[in-house]
């Protein structure tokens, strides 16, 4: 029988490099969609949204005319039988 050479166990970790690249990756993502959502303004402008806002006048009702009350039709429904 031959000599083998060494035999070389995985064990299934990963660098910790490619845990790195993915978490810096993931990152940029999310960066990018808050900017292209609009949830982060880069531009300093605002987005060109005005927030002065001017709110009508609001009128009280005058008391020098008494509020008039329509009386109620009081006529009974009819029915026509064919």
């Amino acid at each position: 029988m031959s000599d083998r050479g060494p035999t070389i166990i995985n064990t299934g970790r990963s660098s910790s490099a490619g845990w790195a690249v993915a978490v810096i990756l993931a990152l940029v993502v999310i960066g990018a969609l808050l900017m292209f959502t609009g949830v982060i303004d880069m531009g300093g402008n605002g987005g060109g949204t005005d927030v002065n806002v001017n709110v009508p006048a609001v009128e009280t009702p005058s008391t020098n005319q008494p509020a008039t009350e329509t009386p109620a039709n009081n006529t009974p429904a009819t029915t026509t039988n064919p």
